[in-house]
C-alpha cells in the first residue's frame, strides 16, 4: 500500500524517491474523518 501511495514501482525507487514529512497535531486531527455519525466503532481503528 505504501508503494502505491508513493507512486513507486520497486523498493529501490521507494528508498531514493520518498521522504518523510512532519505534520502538526492539528493536521493529524484534521486528516481523520470528522463531522460524521458513527453508529458502531470499528474494532481496528482508534482516533488519537
Amino acid at each position: 500500500a505504501g508503494m502505491g501511495y508513493c507512486g513507486v514501482k520497486n523498493i529501490e525507487e521507494m528508498q531514493s524517491n520518498t521522504s518523510f514529512i512532519r505534520i502538526t497535531n492539528a493536521g493529524l486531527i484534521e486528516s481523520h474523518p470528522h463531522d460524521i455519525s458513527i453508529t458502531k466503532e470499528a474494532p481496528n481503528y482508534q482516533v488519537i
